[in-house]
């Protein structure tokens, strides 16, 4: 297709986002290219004859938006080194991208197609999303999570006309969007027939390195390779054949869901093994449907750590799994997350910190699980909810007789029965200054002297405790044992509130689908959920979509449906404050910067906007 002016590509742009196919004959108005056309001059408010670079980010900035990328980049890689080498030659620029359409690695062509990306700002760092650049490969194969070719004059904005761009998506471990493989070219020489053949290419390479992911991520298990449609379907199950993953496509096969695997079900309640696979060795295996009918012949693969010998069948698949799972796509979370794996096994205390709400005991069950002592017992204990009086009595125990009222066998106390396990002490800065004397004793001497005992127990346990206070003021304050604060310090993890994590929406969305799985949330409710700021966390979240999962009429929530309660006085201000910031920054974004279109879309003035901008110190 030849090239057209800006004028005459922003009369296409209409005409065939209009469905006015007369005009012209080349652009089906019902293809995915006119789809997405429409979407971007009536959902995203985009000009195609705008001007200018796409966004981009500085250094510190790549690395922070890479972090929680980390381990899917360094598994892909050497397949992304193979398909630069095989295009390069032929002028393309092979590129990684997040799920936000952010370029986080790049391999240029040869020299003299290097310096046309290098002018245009296509690499590492620049950001090719839908709602700011248009229809492009890189953005409209997110958007939609398919791969596409767009050639040429096929993209929205009229200033990417010379490149032509093949993108298939990355899908990780759980079949979650993880990010696009992107290629480039600004060859005139190649038709769009070439291009499709070097999607082809891409395509298959994705799907090398999604198996590259899957597999690294559950090294520690069996992988039965299953047959499909559209290519071969990884699932992941230990010893005893309890499922404890599944590829995206082995899901869609067999109708698998985050609950099913997360309860362990029996692979072979879907699979029927007609051999059963040899340690240490590759094996053909018979699979069959769990109704009978063939499904083909796959592969059994044994953990990629696995010795001669067979696993231990108590050994965890992924110890560290369900923290990565508590993370999400947070990058201060992830960040600890990381530091709790390479602290593994050591004997240190674990401070949480965090506002009610926000999942401390789950996150402290998920370290224990995550432990040498997971076998053993987790015991918490909530010191703002036990009554001071008998806060001394659970926690150390007593001897038979040791006061009036005691058991006549006695009791051990929460921390003996802790012993070569975990404790969990919640809202420790609940704790009478009294028991911190006591409690500190414990950890120094690792003994235990239960009331009315004539000589001490000893113990083995891993402290974690939390609070949603201060601790360090508290203890310059004289209000908390400084050298306690210090001993439970081992590390501190920082626990955001749901307000404040990056990745908000896809918490709303997956708690969305675990309380509510029949039912989809309207544009209404999804805006009210969006904007407010939660301040009972992830608790009132679940509770607000269990109750909206009840009342949704036709399996649709409604803002009616919704029991988000007002909250104010001067606690709620900075909630609220906070909340606004985000909405803002989130309209900015979405905008591309515009502050015209943002006011528009807040439905503010533009000066009413400019002062709420120099109000919460934005920058964009």
């Amino acid at each position: 297709m030849a090239s057209l002016s800006a004028s005459n590509h922003v009369a296409r742009v209409l005409s065939v986002a209009n469905q006015v196919t007369d005009r012209l004959a080349d652009v089906d108005a019902s293809s995915r290219i006119a789809n997405s056309w429409r979407r971007c001059l009536v959902n995203h408010k985009l000009d195609p004859a705008r001007q200018g670079p796409p966004q981009t980010l500085t250094e510190a900035e790549i690395r922070h938006v890479a972090e929680p990328m980390e381990e899917t980049i360094r598994l892909a890689m050497p397949e992304l080194d193979d398909l630069a080498r095989v295009l390069r030659d032929a002028g393309y620029c092979v590129n990684l991208a997040d799920a936000n359409a952010t370029m986080l690695f790049s391999r240029l062509p040869g020299e003299a197609d290097a310096r046309m990306f290098l002018d245009w700002k296509i690499y590492t760092g620049s950001n090719f999303a839908e709602t700011f650049e248009g229809t492009n490969g890189l953005g409209t194969a997110l958007a939609e999570e398919k791969p596409i070719l767009v050639h040429r004059d096929e993209h929205f904005r009229a200033q990417w006309h010379m490149f032509s761009c093949a993108v298939a998506p990355l899908f990780d471990q759980a079949g979650r969007l993880a990010g696009a493989i992107n290629i480039t070219s600004c060859r005139e020489d190649l038709e769009r027939a070439a291009h499709q053949l070097a999607l082809a290419v891409t395509m298959e390479a994705t799907r090398r390195m999604e198996g590259a992911i899957f597999r690294g991520h559950f090294r520690n298990a069996w992988i039965a390779t299953v047959p499909g449609d559209g290519g071969s379907g990884l699932i992941a199950y230990d010893d005893d054949r309890r499922v404890v993953g599944a590829c995206r496509s082995a899901r869609a096969l067999l109708g698998l869901t985050d609950g099913m695997i997360a309860s362990g079900i029996d692979l072979s309640r879907y699979v029927k093994f007609d051999h059963h696979a040899t340690h240490g060795t590759d094996e053909l295996v018979e699979l069959r449907r769990a109704d009978g009918s063939p499904l083909g012949q796959g592969h059994v693969a044994p953990p990629m750590r696995a010795k001669a010998h067979a696993p231990r069948r108590d050994a965890p698949v992924d110890r560290f799994d369900a923290l990565h799972r508590l993370a999400g796509r947070d990058p201060g979370l992830i960040k600890s997350v990381n530091r709790l794996a390479r602290i593994g096994d050591h004997n240190l205390p674990v401070l949480l910190h965090g506002e009610t709400g926000v999942g401390k005991d789950v996150f402290a069950r998920a370290i224990h699980a995550a432990s040498n002592r997971a076998r053993n017992n987790y015991v918490a204990l909530n010191c703002a909810a036990m009554p001071e009086s008998l806060i001394d009595a659970e926690l150390f125990g007593y001897e038979a007789g040791a006061f009036t009222g005691a058991r006549r066998e006695g009791s051990k106390g929460l921390i003996v029965q802790a012993d070569g396990g975990t404790l969990f002490l919640d809202e420790i800065g609940d704790m009478p200054i009294a028991l911190q004397t006591r409690l500190l004793r414990v950890l120094e001497n690792r003994e235990v002297w239960p009331l009315g005992a004539l000589k001490p127990v000893a113990v083995d346990i891993r402290l974690i405790s939390a609070t949603h206070r201060d601790l360090g003021r508290m203890a310059e304050e004289g209000a908390f044992r400084a050298d306690l604060y210090f001993r439970l310090r081992g590390m501190e993890v920082r626990l955001p509130a749901l307000r404040e994590r990056a990745d908000r929406a896809d918490i709303i969305r997956q708690i969305a689908r675990e309380e509510a799985p029949n039912c989809r949330l309207s544009d209404e409710a999804w805006s009210q959920l969006a904007a407010y700021p939660f301040p009972g966390n992830m608790r009132q979240l679940r509770h607000v979509l269990r109750l909206a999962g009840c009342t949704a009429e036709d399996g649709v929530i409604a803002d009616t449906d919704l029991d988000l309660p007002p909250f104010g006085g001067r606690a709620a201000e900075p909630d609220l404050e906070a909340a606004e910031r985000a909405t803002i920054v989130e309209a900015l974004r979405k905008h591309g910067g515009r502050v015209t279109e943002a006011a528009h879309a807040l439905k503010l003035s533009r000066a009413t906007l400019y002062r709420k901008i120099k109000q919460f110190k934005i920058s964009f």
